[in-house]
């Protein structure tokens, strides 16, 4: 069994996102939001009206998993 852990700060609008591959950030609000990974993805996402949702991830791993 794996071990996990995560934990955010949130500084304004800003998000710093560690857990134990890094640390990532995020910006935005409901509507809008993008998210820096600690491999270096990125993830975009738009909510619209009427419980609608798009993403879109941008970039590879940097590394690999090794469980």
């Amino acid at each position: 069994m794996g071990w996990h852990y995560r934990k955010s700060i949130k500084v304004g609008p800003f998000r710093i996102n560690l857990s134990r591959h890094g640390v990532g950030h995020s910006y935005g609000n409901r509507r809008f939001h993008i998210t820096t990974s600690p491999d270096g993805r990125r993830h975009l996402s738009v909510r619209l009206p009427g419980g609608f949702h798009v993403g879109k991830t941008f970039g590879s791993r940097r590394y690999h998993k090794h469980y």
